[in-house]
């Protein structure tokens, strides 16, 4: 099982929103960056754990858990000329960007704000997040796994 960190604006959709959903799940969708299209499509596997990253908010931090649900597939916005997300250049025979099913897991026991996981950034180095990555999918090593679960449990 593999971890990942999703980020997304809790004023735009959030943990909360995410746990509210009558199946508890939802399409991450509108992922518009050739690298974090390639985790989604090419990394992520159904059951790997994804941790959830409020950004672009007062305090930014990490939240909580979900899990990867289903296999990947076409994310329909890019074919919406209605939605934000749609890219005119992609062909329905080869669509070029894709989604991932996340159901929520779990609210963490506090979140982690981006200003405390920089305190540990011995313990979290290489984690890329704290390299200002503009990523919104990215992997999560087994260690840095390790140590955000212990600094939410307050350990």
């Amino acid at each position: 099982m593999a971890c990942w960190l999703l980020k997304t604006e809790p004023d735009t959709f959030s943990l909360e929103d995410l746990a509210a959903r009558p199946t508890q799940t939802e399409p991450w969708d509108g992922v518009r960056n050739y690298q974090a299209r390639n985790f989604l499509r090419d990394g992520m596997q159904p059951g790997d754990e994804v941790f959830i990253y409020h950004s672009s908010c007062a305090v930014p931090a990490i939240v909580g858990l979900a899990e990867v649900v289903g296999p990947v597939r076409p994310d329909p916005s890019q074919f919406d000329p209605n939605s934000p997300y749609y890219d005119p250049r992609s062909d329905r025979d080869n669509p070029r960007w894709v989604l991932r099913d996340i159901r929520y897991r779990s609210h963490l026991p506090r979140p982690l704000p981006l200003a405390e996981l920089k305190r540990h950034a011995a313990q979290l180095e290489g984690f890329a997040l704290l390299q200002r990555s503009r990523l919104s999918v990215m992997p999560v090593a087994p260690r840095h796994r390790s140590v955000i679960l212990q600094l939410a449990a307050g350990a």
